[in-house]
């Protein structure tokens, strides 16, 4: 039975960072690999076992699908030592697969942690997104809008040409008129084969990315991740569940969603204080990648506290064993 011990973010942080180290870790001899599922298998077994290790009564919440379809860190299973909080995790352990098979930026290590019932039981569909960074008022972009509409309304916040404003896209044929709509306004666009939920965190520090916006549609359960983050990097995203068949829904009515056509906004999605911890994989804007000496692999994690609003870059190195 999960303790009724309050949640504990200070004490739990550090052991989050050990969780995504050690799946950035073990994934790091498949990098450029081209085998997109042994690099995530790696991760996956890594991070359950640092899993483990915590006192913790967790609940995988947004992980590898459900049981049938993932049989590792499934959605519902059950994590830690049993002792200790009960908590929600969403986690992904290697946020680009294929880019970490092919080498290319950006693949992380991610996973947030909050007290039981914080974190949307997103089921496994596509997700509308749209997000921003810090320091914007409410609203400032919906999902209402049209891209023009975005752009012309965030260019105008920053006091900026709409020719200044970049957007971070998924390249995927759905987008195409998405993409067509923002070259119009003048806008550049940073397209990414991956990895939506580093592109959402690249929102929260724009002046070091050069990202402004994030918006398309992706995965709902990155969406929570994604949330998570910006909960603790500050910014706002918004997100609305989309269903290709009857199958899909079923997922959501087996979540509890009733409101299929329901805007979520950040604390929608995260509705407690989180802990958030993301390992860089391969180099990217936000992370450094694992750098692998002889005998010795580096990494570079970002842990963050919503409640506090910390941020800390934390290299750690360790002899290969």
């Amino acid at each position: 039975m999960p303790s009724k011990e309050n949640f504990n973010d200070r004490m739990l942080s550090l052991g989050l960072a050990r969780v995504s180290e050690a799946a950035a870790i073990a994934s790091a001899k498949l990098i450029g690999r081209g085998d997109e599922k042994a690099a995530d298998q790696a991760a996956v077994d890594a991070m359950r076992t640092q899993l483990n290790m915590l006192d913790i009564a967790g609940v995988v919440v947004i992980g590898e699908g459900e049981r049938d379809e993932a049989p590792m860190l499934f959605i519902g299973e059950e994590v830690g030592t049993g002792t200790g909080p009960g908590v929600d995790i969403a986690l992904d352990p290697l946020e680009g697969t294929t880019l970490t098979a092919k080498d290319m930026p950006n693949a992380l290590a991610v996973i947030a942690l909050g007290p039981r019932g914080s974190m949307l039981h997103a089921p496994d569909v596509y997700m509308d997104k749209l997000a921003i960074g810090p320091n914007y008022p409410t609203d400032l972009v919906t999902l209402e809008m049209t891209p023009t509409q975005r752009v012309n309304a965030l260019a105008q916040a920053k006091g900026c040409a709409t020719s200044d404003i970049t957007v971070c896209v998924l390249e995927r044929p759905r987008h195409q008129e998405m993409i067509a709509e923002l070259r119009l306004t003048g806008a550049a666009i940073r397209l990414i084969t991956d990895g939506d939920v580093a592109g959402v965190m690249h929102c929260a520090e724009a002046e070091v990315t050069g990202i402004d916006m994030y918006m398309g549609t992706g995965g709902a359960p990155e969406g929570v991740l994604a949330a998570a983050a910006l909960k603790c990097m500050g910014g706002q995203i918004y997100g609305r569940l989309t269903f290709r068949n009857a199958d899909e829904r079923k997922r959501a009515d087996s979540a509890g969603i009733t409101d299929l056509d329901r805007i979520y906004t950040r604390d929608d999605m995260v509705t407690n204080d989180v802990i958030f911890a993301a390992t860089g994989v391969t180099g990217g804007t936000l992370l450094p990648g694992i750098k692998r000496e002889v005998g010795w692999v580096t990494t570079e994690t970002l842990l963050m506290r919503s409640k506090t609003g910390s941020m800390r870059r934390m290299t750690y190195r360790s002899a290969i064993t």
